[in-house]
């Protein structure tokens, strides 16, 4: 695997992991009720997509990184992992 590929798989994976981190924060830290009750609240009232984006916000976060740092193509990854969750989120939101 070239290194273009890999940075760009490393990158996808941290935006990936970064998103899992929010979701996990917003759930346990921000959200007055446990986690169990917070599940089933956001599935009982078709939340997913509105909290999948709120959770992509640490990717904004990784992609400055990643551009101070000058790896671009782990940006690149970042910007590709973005987009899937965004492309998601308007799925999840018609549907």
């Amino acid at each position: 695997m070239g290194t273009l590929k890999k940075d760009i798989l490393i990158g996808i994976l941290i935006s990936f992991f970064a998103t899992a981190a929010g979701i996990f924060l917003y759930l346990e830290y921000f959200s007055i009720y446990n986690f169990n009750d917070t599940l089933k609240m956001i599935s009982d009232g078709g939340l997913y997509g509105k909290i999948l984006s709120l959770a992509a916000i640490p990717n904004l976060f990784v992609f400055f990184i990643f551009i101070k740092k000058k790896q671009d193509n782990r940006a690149k990854g970042v910007l590709f992992a973005t987009i899937l969750i965004a492309l998601t989120t308007l799925i999840l939101k018609f549907f």
